[in-house]
Parts: structure tokens; C-alpha cells; sequence
């Protein structure tokens, strides 16, 4: 290996020009392509030589200082507005203004005290949003304008204007205002399919009604599921968000919007350091769609997907966890004309990998209706792939289609006590098995979280329809490995592999 060269040139007694020359792919390139000027402590306390069998190779890391984000925010503050909202208060809401603090810890909200000042039947709240495009649509949340009687947005030269709500959409959260006029300044959107965890981002809003308030920081995490129908992959960071900053922009480095910041996690009601944004990329797809018709339209697929964890990834000789275990396919979908099976395992969606189930609920999502698209399963040990056409989701499919991960998992060995179904029990049921009636603690079934009121449909392969046939598929488990067990809970099917030790 050839040596490193290091080239110092020394200015004053606090400060250096270095520069770095190392043998890449037998290439000498510069690590800079200029003299960098550093504090000498600082080149001290970075170049770490070590020896080596040619000389001496040396490494550097120089800190890098915080992003200046001051001239995007400059540039972009002038699209971004301060949303204010009237809305018409409920008996409950005023009656909880009525009542002091003390009394609502001990006596709640029912306590009406005489001579009190009357609280205004209307209340006027704060939120953000921003142009994306010049003759003035602008984008928020929608718990930011959902159910209010009035909308004022406030521009940054002081100018209130009053907007109408074009559309929103609850599942994602977004909404769409409409100001009169043009030439608004509007922003430039990025890809949010792009960002990459530590990527500095920046937040702009009006938290507590402050108006054009900035914070910076890093994404933490991409593709977040906040809960387990959210239909969002949302971008996770730490940017401080507080009340009043939903529905403002979230930049990246470029001053591109990424995201629509929609939540916080929070114990207090204030910034604890996880705060949760929209990706611009689904914000847009439903924007579109309320601009164009008022309300959204969306893809069904028909399947009920699970997460794989490590039981059931040694269930089906998986190398780790991934993939949407299917445990329901709806009759008459789109899965089904298509030929997806329960126990498939879809592990992509148009090339791309899935990781959880919720990975194929936010694809499916982003997908319009009468879309074929690709899928690659893994089914009995094969891979194959299935190309089925969307449809387009009605009120009751659209909530049908949602991961069904609670937890899942299996099965007097198996430390539970169950009873054959009644007669009732059984009018209601699609499929017939044992109910579990209790489970013992630190017991197989109470590790693999089965739960009373779960029916076992099928255990290591065998159905169980009644005791006698659940006692017989006890007897076929081995001494030591995993097993899968299905069971029906609020009339999902559910799979999970049953661990024995």
C-alpha cells in the first residue's frame, strides 16, 4: 500500500492550510478539492496516524458544521401562511372552559358552577400552510380546518385572506385550501422517495400563533407507521414542532417541501423530540384527486396482510423477517381474480421490497384504482409472481383493507384451556374451531400472545374444529422447533408461529 501524503502549511500558531493526498484505486486524488483552513487544534485532534506494513496511512474527519438553512428560509418564508380557524364550541367544550383546573382532576367535566364568566360559544385555533401553486391552492392537515365555520390564511406581508376548504381527506390528513387570486408564491416540491435518515431537514409555522417560526434538524427515521391502519409512511425527525405548526412545510437541505408536518409524540402536549410528517409524494396524490373531484379514490387489493416476525420467518424458511403474511383474501377482489392464496407471502410490490405489512397497505394506497401491478410471492417455498388489477375501494372495502398485526401468535402443553363452539358461537362463524376460555402465565400460548376469546381454526397444519380434533393436532407438534397456528380474532383470521421449547 502506498504511504499518504501529507502536505502542511503552516500560517499562524492557531491556524494551518492541509492538504490530504491518499492512493484510491491507485489514483492520488485530493480528499479536498481545495486547501481547507482548519484550527490546528481541530487537525490535531482529527488526524489519527496509524502504521502500517508500507509506512503510515492517515485518516481525517473533519467536523461538520451545522447547515446554514438562513437564505432558504429567506427565499420560502413567503409562501408559507399562518392558518386561523373559527369554530363553533360543543356543550362539552364549553363546559370544560367553565370549570376550573382543580376541580376538573376530581370532579371532571360534568360540574356546571354558577356566576362563571360565559365562555364565547366560538373559538378561534392556529395552524399552517403553504402555496403549491400560483393561482392559490394551498396545503394543511386536515384536523387543521375539518369541521370549522371559518378559514383566514395570513400571508407574510400582513395581508388576511379568507379561504375555502376545497377537500380533505382523513385517512391522510390532508387538506386543500383555495384563496382568490394569483401570482402567489408557490413552492418547489422534492422527492420524498429520496431522503435519506440523518438528511437535515427544516420546519417553518406558526406554533402558538408565532407566526413564521423556523426549527431545524435530522430525519430520524423514514417510513414510519404511526398506528396500524394509518394509511401514511411517515418521515420521522426531530425537528421541534408544537401546536400550531401542523400543516406547515418540511424542507429539505435543497429548500425543496418533502413533507406536510402533521403530529407530535408527546406526553406533555409540547415537543419531546418525535415529531411526524406527511410525505409530500402522498400528500400530492391526494391533493390532486381533491382538487380535481372533492373527495379521494382509492385502490383495493382484497387481502388482510401480517407482519412476519421470527417465528413464523422459521415457519417459512424465511433468512429474516419480511414480507406481508396473507391471512384473508376477500372473494370477489382484486387478490383473488388474481390467484393470491392465505399463506402467500407478498415480499415486493413493483420491484420493490417489502418489508411489513404495512409496506403494501402505503403501495396500495399510492396506487389508483384499475392499476395492474406486479407482485412477488413466496408461496409453499416458490417464487412467482401474480399481476392483479386494482379496483377501486368502496366505504366498507377501503376500511377492510388494513394490517392485521395485533399481536398474533400461537397454542395442556400449550398452557391455554378452550371449549368447543355454541350453538350461537357457531351461527356467527365463517369457520369452526376451539375458543380459548383461559391462558396460563409464561405458558407457550401466552408467549406467542394468543388471547382469551381467540378461536384456533388450525394448529401445525390440521384443522381444529372441536376439542377432539385440537387434541389430535396436539399430538403431531414436535418436542422442540415452531409451528403455525391460526386463529380467528374479531373475524380476521390470524397466523403466528407457535414456538416449543
Amino acid at each position: 500500500m502506498d504511504a499518504v501524503k501529507v502536505q502542511i502549511t503552516e500560517r499562524n500558531s492557531s491556524e494551518i492550510n492541509a492538504t490530504v493526498d491518499t492512493p484510491f484505486n491507485q489514483t492520488s486524488e485530493k480528499v479536498s478539492q481545495t486547501h481547507r483552513k482548519i484550527s490546528f487544534k481541530t487537525l490535531v485532534k482529527s488526524v489519527l496516524l496509524t502504521s502500517t506494513m508500507a509506512g503510515f496511512s492517515l485518516q481525517t474527519a473533519y467536523a461538520t458544521a451545522p447547515i446554514d438553512f438562513s437564505d432558504i428560509v429567506a427565499q420560502v418564508a413567503p409562501a408559507v401562511v399562518r392558518v386561523t380557524v373559527v369554530k363553533k364550541m360543543t356543550k362539552e367544550e364549553e363546559m370544560q372552559q367553565q370549570l376550573p383546573e382543580m376541580l376538573k382532576r376530581y370532579f371532571g367535566n360534568q360540574i356546571i358552577i354558577p356566576n362563571q364568566p360565559r365562555t364565547p360559544a366560538e373559538q378561534k385555533s392556529y395552524g399552517s400552510a403553504f402555496f403549491i401553486s400560483q393561482d392559490g391552492y394551498l396545503l394543511t392537515n386536515r384536523h387543521v380546518v375539518d369541521d370549522v365555520k371559518k378559514v383566514t390564511v395570513t400571508l407574510s406581508d400582513r395581508r388576511e385572506l379568507d379561504a375555502d376548504v376545497v377537500g380533505s381527506d382523513e385517512r391522510t390528513d390532508v387538506a386543500v385550501l383555495k384563496v382568490k387570486g394569483d401570482h402567489y408564491p408557490s413552492l418547489q416540491l422534492g422527492d420524498s422517495d429520496k431522503l435519506r435518515v440523518g438528511e437535515p431537514v427544516l420546519a417553518i409555522g406558526s406554533p402558538f400563533g408565532f407566526d413564521y417560526s423556523a426549527s431545524a434538524g435530522i430525519v430520524s427515521a423514514t417510513s414510519r407507521s404511526v398506528t396500524v391502519d394509518n394509511a401514511v409512511p411517515f418521515i420521522q425527525s426531530d425537528v421541534v414542532l408544537n401546536p400550531g405548526n401542523s400543516g406547515g412545510p418540511l424542507f429539505n437541505q435543497r429548500g425543496e417541501v418533502i413533507g406536510i408536518n402533521s403530529r407530535i409524540f408527546s406526553g406533555t402536549g409540547g415537543y419531546m423530540g418525535l415529531s411526524f410528517s406527511i410525505p409530500i409524494d402522498v400528500a400530492i396524490g391526494v391533493a390532486d384527486q381533491l382538487k380535481n373531484g372533492g373527495k379521494v379514490s382509492r385502490a383495493y387489493l382484497g387481502v388482510y396482510p401480517q407482519d412476519i416476525d421470527r417465528n413464523l420467518a422459521e415457519v417459512y424458511h424465511l433468512p429474516k423477517p419480511e414480507g406481508a403474511l396473507v391471512v384473508k383474501v376477500s372473494p370477489d377482489s382484486a387478490a383473488s381474480a388474481a390467484g393470491i392464496k392465505e399463506g402467500d407471502i407478498i415480499l415486493s410490490f413493483n420491484d420493490k421490497a417489502i418489508s411489513r405489512a404495512s409496506d403494501l397497505v402505503n403501495y396500495i394506497n399510492r396506487t389508483r384504482p384499475n392499476t395492474v401491478i406486479a407482485l412477488g410471492l413466496l408461496r409453499d417455498g416458490q417464487r412467482l409472481t401474480l399481476n392483479p388489477k386494482l379496483k377501486a375501494a368502496t366505504a366498507d372495502e377501503d376500511a377492510e383493507e388494513k394490517v392485521a398485526r395485533d399481536g398474533v401468535d400461537s397454542i395442556n402443553i400449550l398452557g391455554l384451556k378452550a371449549h368447543d363452539m355454541s350453538d350461537k358461537e357457531s351461527a356467527d362463524a365463517t369457520i369452526k374451531g376451539v375458543v380459548v376460555d383461559s391462558i396460563e402465565p409464561y405458558g407457550i400460548a401466552n408467549n406467542a400472545q394468543i388471547q382469551i376469546g381467540d378461536v384456533i381454526v388450525r394448529l401445525n397444519g390440521r384443522p381444529t374444529p372441536n376439542l377432539a380434533a385440537f387434541a389430535v393436532a396436539q399430538k403431531t407438534l414436535p418436542k422442540k422447533g415452531v409451528v403455525e397456528v391460526v386463529v380467528i380474532r374479531d373475524k380476521i383470521p390470524r397466523r403466528a408461529g407457535l414456538r416449543i421449547e
